[in-house]
């Protein structure tokens, strides 16, 4: 009976952690829930100017953990046409806040221009053979030499999802490896339509000064600006956004941006 008396006890105690918890979560919830609604209420329901919008979500901005800030666009294009995808490359001037981890696959001379250019990992075949039988993703970006691409394409169900497979239109394969690491060291993100025509890009932490924050947006805007294919017909930028990972999306205004992009 005293064994049963302990089972009952410890099965009591579980049950008051369990619920417990639940309360607490459900506390934060909430908490988060009034956070989100104060934030969105300070936002006007019209389009914001780049350098109004990054003050104003920087204002607003009440996660505890240095957020990082997207860009969103809808574009007038259709995905499904292979002639209408819009990607491309960009070098954000003030970077994204974080050292990405970079892995150079390549073999010969080419292993240590990386190693000097620092690549995080260099490797050929070995480096192909840990992804396979490893599921190993503990790097930011891909970068290959055209004569490992064989091997290298047996990875797409790795890297492909994670949409870390090299590719020569956003100068992930290439023998110029040292430009390539320095080129992603320093801030390079890659841009491309989803199903929906819609552009998701990083520009960088909450916790930038106001002027590096619009300014690596604005690179990025005219980069897409400038990849608009020639077979998208009428309005190219349908909509713009500025949001942090917890906070609410600011509408900016396209026009403005379209002109600076072109001035």
């Amino acid at each position: 009976m005293g064994n049963s008396a302990i089972v009952d006890s410890n099965h009591g105690t579980q049950e008051f952690s369990v619920a417990v918890g639940d309360e607490v979560k459900r506390k934060m919830s909430r908490k988060a829930g009034k956070n989100i609604e104060k934030a969105r209420a300070a936002v006007e329901s019209r389009p914001y100017k780049l350098d109004e919008a990054v003050p104003l979500l920087q204002k607003i901005k009440f996660a505890k953990f240095d957020e990082t800030v997207d860009l969103t666009m809808r574009l007038g294009v259709d995905p499904k046409h292979a002639d209408q995808m819009v990607r491309g490359t960009v070098v954000l001037p003030h970077g994204l806040g974080k050292s990405k981890k970079v892995l150079v696959i390549a073999t010969g001379e080419k292993v240590r221009e990386a190693e000097q250019a620092g690549a995080d990992f260099v490797g050929g075949e070995d480096m192909v053979e840990k992804i396979q039988k490893e599921n190993w993703i503990d790097y930011d970006a891909v970068i290959a030499t055209p004569d490992m691409m064989r091997s290298v394409g047996r990875l797409g169900k790795v890297l492909g999802p994670r949409g870390l497979m090299p590719n020569p239109k956003t100068g992930t394969v290439t023998f110029d490896v040292a430009r390539a690491v320095q080129e992603v060291k320093a801030g390079k993100v890659e841009f491309r339509t989803d199903k929906t025509a819609l552009v998701h890009v990083p520009v960088g932490k909450i916790s930038f000064t106001p002027d590096k924050l619009v300014e690596n947006a604005q690179v990025v805007i005219t980069s897409v600006i400038k990849a608009k294919p020639a077979a998208a017909k009428g309005k190219y930028l349908k909509s713009i956004y500025l949001s942090s990972t917890m906070g609410p999306g600011i509408a900016i205004d396209a026009a403005a941006v379209e002109a600076a992009a072109k001035g």
